[in-house]
């Protein structure tokens, strides 16, 4: 998949600098073209040039923002999101959403998104019965952990438009293949979506599964999410690898909320109820600026994908 790696590695840039200006000079080098063929390449594989492709995530993530950090002013909403100002942020939203911010009904958004993904999984054969939890209630008795992590690096393959067809577990057996010959098969497994599905559409979505790396020349010494020794090899052997589809990123040392899960996808999504809905209003704690992952327990959808095992690990950090 001629590309497909360069084009990750900007894609990487963007998301994780959506607060900062974003040139396409800079995005070009990432990627290791010419602005003027980059510029083309990116449009052909993702559909939208990078001003469109920038634009929307940044203002998918204002929505976001505005629906788990409600005391943050739009203001500081907008700068977090790598707008100029506020006019800027509203214009940009309503050129887009067609109201400005401050009028926008993000309940009656996230419903008919969150109605979006349902209809999509439904279509996928999943017979679970999704079913979204409301505030307050824990029938699950779901319990949080909190967890300080490391800097985890990890290899990934990114799979575009998750929730339809196969796309995700075609990728997985590819990532367990190129695992299993670099003794990397049996460490700590990953899935994470930059994209908040409730906002953004499901066929925008982009979902990362990935194996941690260990992060020197020594074999054993990453940590899995349940505190296993993890093996393989160096992530900067990893970096030298041609180009392909396996990508490398590192991720900060973070602090976690985490949910032990064993059963479908309906009880993940009332997971998710339950931490944003119950759980984080009361907690002292807010989304922190990373994705939200999931941590398998042994090798990734080793029960398919309709009954599974894994920690659900909400990054967090301190209100104010």
């Amino acid at each position: 998949m001629p590309y497909v790696d360069r084009v990750n590695r900007a894609i990487d840039a963007i998301v994780t600098g959506l607060d900062q200006p974003l040139r396409l000079e800079e995005l070009s080098r990432t990627a290791g073209f010419s602005p003027y063929h980059f510029h083309r390449i990116f449009a052909a594989l993702m559909g939208e040039t990078i001003g469109q492709f920038v634009k929307r995530l940044r203002l998918e993530r204002a929505l976001s923002l505005m629906t788990r950090a409600p005391r943050r002013s739009l203001t500081d909403v907008a700068l977090a999101c790598g707008f100029a100002s506020s006019s800027d942020f509203s214009r940009s939203f309503k050129q887009r959403y067609g109201v400005p911010p401050s009028r926008f009904d993000l309940a009656a958004w996230r419903e008919r998104h969150r109605e979006g993904v349902e209809e999509t999984v439904r279509d996928a054969g999943v017979t679970a019965h999704i079913e979204k939890l409301p505030a307050g209630e824990n029938p699950d008795g779901f319990e949080v952990q909190l967890r300080e992590l490391p800097p985890r690096t990890v290899a990934y393959i990114r799979v575009l438009d998750p929730y339809r067809g196969t796309g995700v577990f075609d990728a997985c057996e590819r990532l367990l293949a190129w695992a299993d010959a670099r003794g990397l098969g049996d460490g700590q497994w990953l899935g994470y979506m930059w994209d908040d599905p409730e906002v953004t559409a499901v066929e925008d979505c982009r979902y990362d599964i990935a194996v941690e790396l260990a992060e020197g020349a020594g074999a054993a010494d990453g940590v899995a999410a349940d505190g296993r020794a993890t093996g393989g090899v160096a992530a900067e052997a990893v970096r030298r690898l041609p180009d392909g589809e396996v990508g490398v990123f590192r991720f900060p040392a973070m602090r976690v909320a985490q949910i032990e899960i064993r059963g479908g996808i309906d009880l993940e999504l009332r997971a998710l109820d339950w931490y944003y809905g119950t759980w984080l209003p009361t907690s002292g704690w807010m989304p922190d600026d990373q994705p939200a992952f999931e941590a398998f327990i042994g090798r990734p959808f080793a029960l398919g994908y309709e009954d599974f095992a894994l920690y659900a690990q909400l990054p967090v950090r301190r209100e104010g």
